[in-house]
């Protein structure tokens, strides 16, 4: 049905900011401590208590509105969001609303091999509320604890225009928007903590129509693979309710996982439910042109830059820039390897194949790594000088992976220098030759593929050190020659 009707999608995302303090009081924002144990009057929203604006918070937004292609305004303001929930202690939200911080922002995005622009409406401040933590099933069981150490954390909330055709575009999107975020610093952007939240708009029209469709919020993804999924069914839920003469319900839905559905969680409340009005414990926000022009030279090179330039100055692959630059430490470690004096593109290959497939094996972060840059380096010069093979390099690399060492060391003291003494490697192969008269015979009647097995039983007899052209040479010599 998808060809009769197309999926409209924006998404709202919520990042906590990277600060050690509250958006409007002292208390730390580290994750993990014990139950409302970071907490004070001004956070649990207590009588006679007052705001005081975390500049930190300002520039970080601001950092993030920049690196996002926003208008940074002059002048935002803050204002009071009314609603009543258990996670809310004053009974508000203090949030921004007709003065945003930043609007106008756009977002590159890859998805089918072709890229597309993703509008960014508004990225404006606000507090996070406490969390609910549930125990038990039935009414009679269930109960129900706030833990306030969230409460007061520093939020941005990054609202999308309406630009996304499919799920897999919003996937790209979300992927896209976490990876600038994780470079300019503003965030950790971890989903498992809570720190990037998901709220996804979703409608279908018609393909030929111009007007969208009713649109249904699904609330509090908190996972990519939760995001595609919620959205894929909601999809499918539209189409199937027109088609079948219905009509869809502007409401809030929330992801059951478990069910692998959306379920209906309340109807979708409007602005002047909120009772939005000017909070009138703040002054407005003032970031001068000066402040938000030192704040954007403080900027780094942003994802889509550097894969340009790792393309064209290391002669790299277009794939290979997209996986070194996954994160800015990954891309910062490639470059420290090549400017310890290792070529551009085995660096990619060693760190891609070599490095990253090892600590996915071990299930380990890059941050685990016992591999330095320079050692990285120190090991692909002795490849690529030949003083030991490739094969050689991997068992090495194994070693240093597990311990620690240097490439040199382990080449040394293991004995696993490169075998360049043709007479050796003559002597090898003419032990390899003498044991194989079978497929000596083969290949003299013109069986060229058993040519790979003497070449490997020759690397076999010399531990892998022989040089690998040279093994290649001697053999063809010695096969070919009528004393055979």
């Amino acid at each position: 049905m998808l060809a009769k009707y197309e999926p409209v999608i924006g998404l709202e995302v919520h990042v906590q900011l990277l600060t050690n303090s509250k958006i409007f009081c002292g208390c730390s924002t580290r994750f993990g401590d014990a139950p409302n144990n970071n907490t004070c009057p001004v956070c649990l929203g207590l009588p006679g208590t007052l705001p005081v604006l975390n500049k930190r918070v300002v520039e970080m937004a601001t950092r993030a509105s920049l690196a996002l292609n926003c208008m940074v305004h002059e002048h935002s303001r803050f204002a009071r969001k009314n609603y009543f929930y258990p996670d809310l202690p004053k009974g508000y939200q203090i949030s921004q609303y007709e003065l945003p911080l930043a609007t106008g922002g756009w977002i590159e995005v890859e998805h089918g091999g072709a890229k597309k622009r993703i509008g960014i409406t508004r990225l404006h401040l606000e507090e996070d509320a406490a969390k609910n933590l549930h125990e038990g099933f039935s009414q009679s069981a269930t109960k129900a604890y706030i833990d306030h150490n969230r409460c007061g954390t520093p939020l941005c909330e990054i609202v999308s225009e309406p630009d996304m055709r499919a799920p897999e575009e919003a996937y790209a999107y979300l992927t896209t928007l976490r990876q600038i975020l994780l470079y300019t610093g503003v965030s950790d952007v971890n989903m498992e903590e809570g720190s990037l939240r998901c709220d996804a708009n979703v409608s279908v029209r018609l393909r030929s129509s111009q007007e969208f469709g009713t649109k249904v919020e699904v609330k509090n993804l908190n996972s990519f693979r939760f995001l595609q999924k919620a959205l894929e069914y909601e999809i499918d839920r539209h189409i199937g309710v027109l088609e079948g003469g219905g009509r869809i319900l502007q409401e809030t839905r929330l992801w059951n996982q478990s069910a692998n559905r959306t379920d209906s969680m309340r109807s979708k409340e409007k602005a002047h439910d909120y009772r939005y009005f000017p909070e009138p414990d703040l002054l407005p926000v003032h970031v001068s042109a000066a402040w938000r022009e030192e704040i954007r030279r403080s900027l780094p090179e942003l994802p889509e830059a550097k894969r340009a330039r790792f393309v064209s100055s290391y002669s790299i692959t277009p794939y290979d820039a997209e996986v070194l630059t996954t994160s800015r430490t990954l891309a910062d470690y490639f470059e420290a390897v090549v400017a310890a004096g290792a070529p551009g593109k085995s660096s990619a290959n060693w760190i891609q194949t070599e490095l990253l497939g090892r600590l996915s094996e071990a299930r380990k972060a890059f941050a685990d790594s016992r591999i330095e840059p320079a050692a990285l380096a120190e090991l692909l010069k002795l490849v690529e000088s030949g003083q030991i093979t490739g094969a050689i390099g991997k068992k090495v690399f194994a070693t240093m992976f597990e311990s620690g060492r240097g490439a040199a060391e382990i080449v040394a003291a293991e004995g696993l220098a490169q075998i360049s003494d043709t007479s050796a490697i003559e002597r090898a192969a003419r032990e390899v030759i003498a044991k194989n008269p079978d497929n000596v015979a083969k290949y003299k009647g013109g069986n060229e593929g058993v040519f790979k097995f003497f070449v490997g039983q020759v690397m076999r007899a010399t531990r892998g050190q022989a040089n690998p052209q040279a093994v290649n040479d001697i053999l063809r010599q010695l096969l070919s020659s009528n004393s055979l």
